[in-house]
């Protein structure tokens, strides 16, 4: 039986916050009952995307296990995460990597930059002798465009951002995994490298057939690389589909207002337009509250405030779909 590389089934994460002192905790729910599947192959970047908040991070510590599920399961090959064996575990922390939004933090600053691959290389047993090891590192640095006697010796702190960033690529890339977690990989580089670092994530799935799940809150960027995408509102999914056919195509009234918010390439259209955003998060705290949304919609009807779409509603026959009221069959 074939299993999807990573299927994720109704995936929920709930927090309490504030203290019972004074009465009862606040739940927030930070996830709500998220589905993914990503194939074996063909490789593939698949996007999650929305605003701060939306749950985007939550997922992704989950996927790398850094926090439990309040309900729900992340299956890689078919085996629950949290109930693999040692050697299934340490199997999956090869085959699932990270790159995080922030470099620097990865980095000890006492070591040398050398020190965070040799560590890779030691702990999964790489290589056999030093020249095996100097070589696979050497080849997972030019993949990202570096060279290892430019880096290999200098400390985190004399490294260009961009370096810090295409290091951990490299030292991704150096555990052959069958999938790369990117967190918000190019939010802390200049614009000038944000597109050699998706370059290198395209050539990495199309060369050496590794998926990514690319989290951003940025859909030009997911609309360059990505092949499918997930836009999250406050831990609910709102619409996901193709890539293209989502960002060219919006259904969703909270997308429809994103797309609009982008400024124009145009030098004789003025742009003084702004994104008017709440902060409310009353209906966050129920599993079966009101449209999210509401508050921010031009599309409301009497029955957003009553309950949140049950279900992702198909457009036209294809894998786009939609969390929203107006596209409910009738």
């Amino acid at each position: 039986m074939s299993y999807p590389l990573l299927e994720i089934k109704n995936a929920t994460k709930i927090y309490s916050r504030g203290g019972t002192f004074f009465g009862s905790k606040k739940q927030v729910i930070a996830l709500q009952n998220f589905s993914i599947k990503i194939e074996p192959e063909p490789a593939t970047i698949t996007t999650i995307a929305g605003e701060s908040g939306s749950g985007k991070t939550t997922l992704a510590s989950a996927i790398l296990g850094f926090v439990g599920l309040t309900s729900g399961q992340v299956l890689y090959k078919g085996s629950d995460i949290s109930l693999m064996s040692k050697q299934q575990h340490l199997d999956y922390r090869r085959e699932v990597q990270a790159v995080f939004q922030d470099p620097y933090e990865v980095y000890n600053p006492f070591y040398r930059v050398k020190h965070v691959f040799e560590v890779a290389v030691n702990n999964f047993k790489l290589a056999k002798n030093r020249n095996d090891k100097r070589e696979l590192i050497e080849n997972a640095l030019n993949v990202v465009g570096l060279r290892g006697k430019e880096v290999l010796e200098k400390y985190p702190h004399q490294l260009s951002g961009g370096q810090r960033q295409r290091m951990m690529i490299a030292r991704a890339f150096l555990l052959k995994p069958r999938l790369i977690v990117a967190d918000e990989p190019v939010s802390m580089v200049d614009v000038s490298l944000r597109s050699m670092i998706l370059d290198i994530m395209l050539r990495m799935r199309d060369d050496f057939k590794i998926s990514f799940l690319y989290i951003t809150h940025d859909l030009s960027t997911a609309y360059q690389i990505g092949d499918q995408i997930h836009i999250l509102y406050q831990g609910l999914v709102v619409e996901r589909g193709k890539t293209t056919n989502v960002i060219e195509n919006p259904k969703h009234p909270y997308i429809q207002l994103l797309i609009d918010s982008v400024p124009v390439p145009d030098p004789d259209h003025i742009w003084n337009e702004k994104l008017e955003l709440s902060a409310e998060e009353e209906t966050r705290g129920d599993m079966n509250s009101a449209c999210r949304f509401y508050a921010r919609c031009n599309k409301k009807q009497d029955c957003c405030l009553v309950k949140h779409p049950p279900i992702l509603y198909k457009m036209d026959g294809s894998d786009h779909e939609v969390g929203c009221h107006l596209y409910k069959p009738l």
